[in-house]
């Protein structure tokens, strides 16, 4: 039985075990909430008190019962739509974040509330003991329109799992047995890059050569190398042709600074990879599928640079836990049945979204605005720049995987807070940057709205 109990816009049911779930009674509408945030504007609200109906959710349903992982502000969010969302509190942000990269078409996306809608009426689950249709629609997607899109020339095979560590976690797999089939039991090691990040599984984790993430679990997988990006020499130094079986990078590193590697470093790091007969793994988790402005970020560059393995995730369900592992027609050949398998990886469900985002992505006139909507902020991001020359470094990035890099003692995680407390959310990223991922159909409005708080909260 539900005790049903009123506050100010909200309405919560307490069930008899104590659990508390929370339902909004304000039904936003894109207007309204605009108008009320341009009312408002550059007022500062603190986050939620520990007397908010905030605060006694985190302290009495949610923190109690939940891993110590997190360090989190105040901040319950129940729902959103497009480029905004909003808090229990009945507060509105502009969102700057698409949650790590993730909804890139924005929040509760009505064709692909649709998409969920049907799915759930016709299959959900069924395992890959058997071929669904949707898992095999994306597969072929993904390969077909990365080709079209100028990307993975020679893309063959893909492999489908349910998020981007899972998606690396395969990559090594597949880079352990191309090693052991071409060169023996030695051919085993790996060479990864300062500032990377591929994951928080012991495998991934290995590859992210970050004391902080690392240590605490040590001892991880032996044979991985730290190389410097941008520096091939440093690579020379530890690629062994008896030894290495991948090297794997970020072609624009997020969490670790966003950092755009140079196409002729990539070029040569191709050459090498080949004449050592090691595997080149691109993770494209958080700057791939139209982030950087084209398909992928190496559709950027040149044929010469092209990996043998790029993976995917974030942006590919939009929210729905989905990713992948694509393949060249040289790793397929050494993998045999067996060799890796997921329960739940492409399931009809996770895939049939896949497939509708890499529809709407892969698209000249969607890569076209993605373009515009990327000069838009660069543009204002450099005047920002330039009127804080004594704190702000330089603007980094690509399309919209954006940074603005700031001095060493400057607090960013004080401006995160200001940001957050005049209705913008806003991440950062290694060597002290703030990052912006954006959804990638932002309006014009709504950057300019972010912007103007970013730049109220730097003043």
């Amino acid at each position: 039985m539900l005790r049903s109990i009123s506050f100010k816009n909200t309405l919560r049911y307490v069930r008899p075990q104590g659990y508390i779930s929370v339902v909004p009674l304000t039904n936003y509408s894109t207007t309204t909430a605009t108008k009320a945030t341009t009312s408002k504007k550059f007022e500062t609200t603190p986050d939620a008190s520990d007397d908010s109906h905030t605060g006694q959710f985190v302290k009495t349903v949610s923190e109690p019962y939940t891993v110590t992982t997190y360090a989190r502000p105040k901040l319950v969010l129940t729902h959103g739509k497009g480029s905004y969302i909003y808090d229990l509190e009945n507060r509105k942000y502009v969102d700057f974040t698409a949650g790590i990269a993730v909804t890139c078409l924005g929040h509760s996306n009505e064709s692909i509330t649709k998409i969920l809608q049907d799915q759930s009426t016709k299959l959900l689950h069924c395992s890959n003991l058997y071929y669904n249709l949707p898992a095999g629609e994306l597969a072929n997607k993904l390969v077909t329109k990365t080709k079209e899109f100028d990307g993975l020339h020679d893309a063959s095979r893909v492999f489908l799992c349910n998020s981007g560590t899972e998606a690396n976690e395969a990559a090594m797999k597949f880079a352990r047995k191309y090693g052991k089939t071409h060169g023996g039991d030695e051919k085993t090691e790996f060479i990864t890059f300062e500032n990377s990040f591929h994951g928080r599984s012991m495998g991934a984790l290995s590859l992210t050569p970050n004391p902080k993430y690392q240590q605490p679990f040590a001892p991880l997988i032996p044979g991985v190398n730290v190389a410097i990006p941008n520096d091939i020499e440093s690579v020379k130094q530890l690629i062994s042709k008896d030894k290495t079986c991948a090297v794997i990078i970020e072609p624009i590193q997020g969490e670790g600074g966003v950092n755009t590697i140079d196409e002729s470093f990539l070029v040569e790091l191709r050459k090498l990879c080949d004449e050592n007969n090691a595997l080149l793994i691109y993770d494209e988790i958080q700057c791939g599928l139209g982030r950087s402005g084209k398909l992928w970020a190496h559709s950027h560059l040149s044929k010469e640079a092209h990996p043998d393995i790029v993976t995917m995730a974030k942006a590919l369900g939009n929210g729905f836990p989905i990713g992948a592992t694509m393949i060249t027609d040289k790793v397929e050949q050494v993998l045999s049945v067996g060799d890796h398998g997921t329960t739940y990886g492409g399931n009809p469900l996770g895939a049939r979204i896949g497939s509708f985002v890499v529809d709407e992505i892969a698209n000249e006139q969607f890569l076209t605005k993605v373009n515009e909507k990327s000069k838009k902020f660069i543009t204002k991001l450099n005047e920002i720049a330039d009127s804080h020359s004594d704190k702000i470094i330089k603007v980094k990035g690509k399309g919209l995987l954006l940074g603005l890099q700031f001095k060493e003692g400057v607090d960013i995680n004080k401006i995160v807070t200001k940001c957050r407390e005049n209705g913008l959310l806003i991440i950062t990223a290694g060597m002290n940057t703030i990052r912006l991922v954006p959804a990638l159909n932002i309006p014009d409005e709504v950057i300019d709205e972010g912007l103007s708080i970013l730049e109220h909260c730097i003043d």
